[in-house]
């Protein structure tokens, strides 16, 4: 099994409700592309690294199910989202678990 973790960082002018609708979709995913095992998402509450406000975790059965998610269509939707409401910058990793 793999786990993607990502955080993401956006413009100052991304309002709250925006940053929940990215963490609604990425969620929402599960439902729609076979491989995922879990998804969590969510708006980051750490004082430490706040700068980073969406956090994702994608638990994957294997590679061969992260590498269709990257390509997948309405994963790119989201990604789409994400740079509209304001992406300014991600870190993501990928352990095996």
């Amino acid at each position: 099994m793999i786990q993607r973790t990502v955080l993401l960082k956006f413009a100052e002018t991304t309002t709250h409700e925006q940053l929940q609708e990215v963490a609604k979709r990425f969620k929402a995913l599960q439902d729609s592309i076979s491989g995922i095992v879990e998804i969590q998402s969510g708006l980051n509450i750490a004082e430490k690294s706040k700068e980073y406000q969406v956090v994702l975790m994608v638990k994957f059965e294997n590679q061969d199910a992260l590498d269709a998610y990257a390509i997948n269509a309405e994963h790119q939707a989201v990604v789409s989202y994400i740079r509209e409401v304001g992406r300014l910058d991600s870190i993501g990793v990928d352990i095996v678990i």
